[in-house]
């Protein structure tokens, strides 16, 4: 899917920030780590904003998941980006093991492709 010339609105924000969007958005309690609000697909579908949509990411998380994980904090914040980044192009882990094989082929491939340029 191409996504040419359209914008994505990112926020870093802590876990009390990103749990009370979790609960607002999503009816889910406590903080996760990353949220993806798509601008496609909501109530007004016709209205062509170039907008792909916002990519909420916790810090706190993304920080206890690098120090779990055992890799750089900067690491853990790109996956969730490009995670947060599928979300917005459609991609759902949620649907099926099928949908969520494929999504995680694409991040891999995409991390890769960070990798070589860093």
């Amino acid at each position: 899917m191409a996504c040419h010339d359209n914008e994505l609105s990112i926020l870093f924000t802590d876990d009390a920030g990103i749990a009370r969007l979790n609960k607002t958005y999503l009816n889910k309690n406590g903080p996760t780590n990353v949220l993806a609000f798509p601008m496609a697909g909501g109530p007004s579908p016709e209205v062509q904003t170039g907008m792909l949509g916002d990519v909420v990411i916790s810090v706190d998380t993304a920080l206890r998941e690098s120090c779990q994980q055992n890799i750089l904090l900067e690491e853990t914040i790109d996956h969730l980006l490009i995670h947060g980044l599928l979300h917005l192009l459609g991609y759902d882990h949620e649907r099926s093991i099928h949908d969520a094989h494929k999504m995680q082929e694409e991040e891999k491939r995409l991390m890769e492709i960070i990798r070589e340029l860093s």
